[in-house]
């Protein structure tokens, strides 16, 4: 039987014939449409989410040259050889390649037989650079992981600021900037530099409904963490460490209790770190240790968890970095600890920052958005998609939903704070309102505050206590910091009703509880394939050897959704492997032949 003709559409055909994919995931075509229709894009869309593939299609179904701005080499060489393995005319220039490699690619460029070109932005915005691309036929520029244009965003690099010129150079040429990581804030900022505000912003969602999430408060750190890891043996995964130090401490902790770990930060030699990188994306139950150097455009779709054991710099870090977790969206684990000390080197590292008062007033009101998240008395993914603004129901799939906490009613407590911040004007930190409680003179206690109802009515508990409060307030919508302004402490309308009289507060005790080893099971079980798991392993075990000959991490073979595919579909013909999840033109040639012949032995 005749299978139906698809009806004509480019960016479809596109997504098939070259792509392998049969339809666009949630988001990606309103951006795509958005771009084929000539608009400036800022897309929003959660990691794993197939971002890339938002510029990569138009860019094929226009023709000419687009541009991408990509932070990280690794980042460019994965996706170069994702994109020649598909089929695709792509090149870089980046600072891996010796001269020669970068004159022959820029020579192929000129020529026009170049669809993709792949730059950082040091490159790309010198003005030899941006003279010769005025000379050629550039129909889009993509630049990724956009946040970093915004002073407020997670800091990573300042040359991300001189791409605000783009607009204006190339005044005819759609611009999409793409980011995993922004809150409303980071968003208008991004679109006010790099768009003049002239753009469509699109926000898929920031939630990743497949990782589990949990935050356990620091005893003993070798401990937490060698339990956890027995949970995972044979599983790949990323802990990340606050110092370089600590990094090589951790790593050696694990190779000892028989674990195949792997160190990484910046001050190790380049090839000793890129080393270790290569091994983490191509070889199974591999653990990187690192500091937050390792990250950003890590793509290994297998990584089963991702354990913090010291506090992100933010919600923002924290999200980007358990993005690496569950990227092929099955089940994942991402666990956080904390500790007083981790709240202190964070203060210290905002203040010791070369910034403004401005800029440190917000990270301090960021950082203090994340330890609401840390001693939350409810689901923690609804704090963390409210951030981000989105609403979300309890999601049975964070340790809060599935253990709650012992609530104590701290009703009366939460009133005192609140009517501190309202008789102080709601233009203050946490800092002072505590020192109203307190009842402590400072140098910038007025006396109208020292006047008021509540001033010294909290002498009874300790500063640090008031500090847990007012971030478990925070974490259940009674107040917010104000991050736009000066980064005081507002009283949502939550708030507001409290002190009308109307609802309680329940907080959870003020000691950090200890978790016993018992955890927990992850709510969301992945579902089984029902595939045989033989020819699955026959399947990895030959993508593995092809991955090694060419010189790419295995995904870029093939990803492990298309394996399963191929064991369930069991293909017999080039006509039916090309109905396999993943397989495009390029794929089906390169090889349809040797899959096949994999498959027809696990048959016999």
């Amino acid at each position: 039987m005749a299978l139906p003709q698809r009806k004509h559409d480019p960016k479809r055909d596109v997504l098939k014939d070259v792509f392998g994919f049969d339809d666009f995931r949630p988001g990606q075509e309103a951006a795509i449409d958005s771009l084929l229709a000539g608009r400036n894009v800022l897309t929003v869309m959660p990691t794993g989410s197939g971002k890339s593939l938002c510029y990569q299609v138009p860019a094929l179904v226009m023709g000419g040259l687009t541009v991408v701005v990509s932070p990280l080499v690794a980042l460019m060489q994965d996706q170069v050889a994702a994109l020649r393995l598909a089929g695709v005319a792509v090149e870089s220039i980046n600072s891996s390649r010796n001269r020669d490699e970068n004159v022959a690619a820029w020579r192929r460029v000129a020529a026009g037989e170049v669809r993709l070109l792949y730059m950082a932005p040091e490159r790309l915005m010198t003005e030899r650079m941006l003279d010769a691309l005025g000379r050629l036929d550039v129909r889009l520029i993509a630049i990724d992981e956009a946040h970093c244009v915004s002073q407020w965003g997670p800091a990573f690099r300042p040359e991300y600021s001189a791409l605000s010129r783009l607009a204006d150079l190339f005044p005819k040429t759609p611009i999409m900037a793409l980011t995993a990581t922004a809150d409303e804030v980071t968003r208008a900022d991004i679109a006010l530099q790099l768009f003049g505000n002239r753009a469509e912003t699109l926000v898929q969602g920031f939630d990743r409904p497949n990782i589990s999430l949990t935050v356990e408060a620091k005893h003993n750190t070798a401990r937490q963490l060698l339990d956890f890891i027995a949970r995972h043996k044979g599983k790949s995964g990323i802990v990340y460490c606050l110092s370089r130090k600590k990094t090589e401490k951790i790593a050696e902790q694990l190779r000892e209790a028989g674990v195949t770990a792997l160190p990484y930060h910046a001050g190790m030699d380049k090839d000793a770190r890129e080393a270790n990188q290569n091994r983490f994306m191509t070889e199974p139950a591999v653990v990187m240790v690192a500091t937050i150097a390792f990250g950003m455009g890590i793509d290994k779709a297998d990584v089963r968890f991702v354990f913090h054991t010291d506090l992100p710099g933010s919600l923002e870090a924290y999200y980007q970095e358990i993005g690496r977790a569950g990227r092929d969206g099955e089940a994942a684990e991402a666990h956080m600890l904390f500790g007083l000390e981790d709240i202190r080197m964070r203060r210290v590292f905002i203040d010791q920052e070369d910034a403004g008062e401005d800029r440190k007033r917000r990270e301090h009101a960021r950082l203090n958005m994340l330890l609401a998240y840390c001693e939350a008395s409810r689901c923690r993914r609804q704090l963390l998609l409210e951030y981000f603004g989105e609403q979300a129901e309890p999601c049975g799939n964070c340790d809060i939903c599935r253990d709650p906490a012992e609530r104590i009613d701290a009703t009366e407590d939460a009133k005192k704070i609140l009517a501190a911040i309202r008789g102080t004007g709601e233009r203050y930190g946490a800092g002072h309102i505590i020192d109203v409680l307190l009842g402590n003179r400072t140098e910038r206690m007025t006396e109208a505050h020292a006047a008021l109802e509540v001033f010294g009515k909290g002498a009874l508990r300790k500063k640090d206590e008031w500090q847990a409060l007012i971030r478990q307030m925070a974490g259940d919508g009674l107040l917010r910091h104000d991050l736009q302004g000066y980064g005081g402490l507002e009283i949502a309308e939550k708030g507001h009703a409290l002190l009308r009289g109307h609802g309680t507060f329940e907080a959870r005790p003020i000691k950090p509880r200890v978790r016993t080893k018992k955890e927990s099971r992850n709510a969301q079980i992945a579902e089984q394939s029902e595939a045989d798991q033989g020819l699955i392993a026959a399947l990895k075990a030959l993508r593995m050897r092809l991955a090694k000959e060419k010189r790419v991490p295995p995904y870029v073979i093939f990803s492990d959704k298309s394996l399963i595919d191929m064991a369930q579909l069991r293909p017999r013909d080039d006509s039916e492997f090309g109905m396999v999840h993943g397989v495009g033109a390029a794929k089906l040639k390169e090889f349809g032949k040797v899959f096949l012949a994999a498959i027809r032995e696990h048959r016999a």
